[in-house]
């Protein structure tokens, strides 16, 4: 029964790992970047791709919108799924590739409604395989520290969303603009991304020993973390405030709408934006881990900050302005993949952490469908509306912030 847990006791013996906890943590992250290559490539172009299809702003963005939903809302299914069937390896697995199978066939699409099915379906990927990805990260992340460990993580995984639309960048400047090759050349990094997995499942197949390794060296757990089923009250503030932010955050698609749209930039050039912008997310991740360790949850206050200057911002008719607008919101990306998901951790205890992350997102999903089709519609009835709009809702935001309490940690 080695390395099982009974019902309201705490596990005495440890299953072996072949790696240390930071390793772990590394070479999860170059799987991360290799798939971020294949799918961060997709999302730079899906805007101009959609629209060269016929779409208009308004299916931008509820197509973009309902792919975060879709992203997010399953892990309502896939995430107590993770925990009751205790499959992480598996259900990360079919996830990636459920994903790097999508994205080679979508430029291969000419018709509008096969190109948004793929869209969507390359996001179902991401919510099959979050909730458990999260939660095995989640317990080496215990032994380096959740901020600096998601941190790192999320660093590494915007290396490949840098690379990834520079890479389509280039396809598509030697093409013409076609996205056939420009998306097709991603099936390479995807094909890694699974080999990838697989060696590192034989090599950890339970990285759950990670945490109990390093619970047996720390102060033994609360009552509240050893044995309540329910998720805390903490949880569903900490959830509430999320979704409200990011009801004000547009999504890349809306954003590279406008800027081609406007004539501010070319096709070709909204990956290079895309990439950048992804630096900045990098920087933000690792910049707010750091901080999340020493100071807590109270470096969130970034997030609202950032999303309101993102819709002042972006969706001026400057090209400086709006490009700003855009790696503010690369800078928001970054606190919301990293940050977020570490305070997740804290917050909610081993047992039931992928039912939370499969809650947690499902709330942000919903907050994701709504955001991007209230800000496709307003963006094509009323920018200073929009601005308005995004700025009230990211007050209502600090405000929940600010009443959330403390993780136990």
């Amino acid at each position: 029964m080695k390395g099982r847990r009974s019902a309201g006791t705490r596990p005495v013996e440890t299953g072996p790992v072949r790696m240390g906890p930071w390793r772990f943590v590394l070479w999860f992250g170059t799987v991360s970047l290799l798939a971020d290559v294949v799918y961060e490539g997709a999302r730079s172009v899906t805007g101009p791709l959609l629209a060269s299809l016929g779409a208009s702003a308004l299916v931008v963005g509820v197509v973009t919108g309902a792919g975060e939903a879709a992203a997010l809302g399953l892990r309502l299914v896939s995430g107590p799924l993770a925990d009751r069937t205790r499959r992480f390896w598996g259900l990360t697995i079919a996830g990636y590739a459920l994903t790097v199978a999508s994205v080679p066939l979508l430029g291969a699409a000419g018709v509008l409604w096969v190109a948004c099915a793929l869209v969507i379906a390359e996001r179902v990927g991401k919510a099959v395989r979050s909730p458990a990805k999260d939660t095995l990260l989640s317990h080496a992340a215990a032994a380096t520290g959740r901020g600096r460990g998601f941190a790192v993580h999320e660093a590494m995984d915007q290396v490949g969303a840098l690379i990834g639309p520079l890479l389509v960048a280039g396809v598509l400047a030697l093409t013409g603009g076609d996205y056939g090759p420009a998306l097709g050349v991603l099936a390479l990094p995807g094909l890694a991304v699974l080999g990838l997995l697989y060696r590192l499942r034989a090599r950890v197949p339970e990285p759950e020993a990670y945490e109990r390794e390093a619970a047996a060296t720390a102060v033994p757990a609360s009552d509240h973390q050893a044995g309540d089923r329910r998720l805390p009250r903490e949880f569903w503030t900490y959830a509430a405030f999320t979704a409200t932010t990011t009801t004000g955050l547009a999504t890349f698609g809306v954003l590279s709408f406008h800027l081609v749209q406007r004539h501010l930039l070319s096709a070709a050039w909204v990956p290079v934006l895309y990439a950048a912008a992804m630096a900045v997310d990098a920087l933000a991740a690792l910049a707010t881990g750091w901080l999340y360790d020493r100071r807590g949850p109270r470096v969130l206050i970034a997030l609202p900050v950032l999303t309101a200057g993102v819709g002042m911002l972006a969706f001026t008719d400057t090209l400086g302005i709006a490009v700003a607008g855009s790696l503010a919101w690369g800078a928001a990306m970054g606190i919301q993949e990293s940050t977020l998901r570490a305070t997740v951790a804290d917050l909610v205890p081993s047992g039931r952490r992928a039912t939370a992350y499969g809650l947690f997102a499902g709330v942000v999903g919903a907050a994701s469908l709504v955001g991007g089709a209230l800000i496709g519609g307003l963006y094509g009835y009323s920018v200073p509306l929009l601005i308005t709009v995004v700025v009230s809702v990211q007050v209502l935001a600090v405000v929940l912030l600010i009443v959330t309490r403390a993780p136990r940690r």
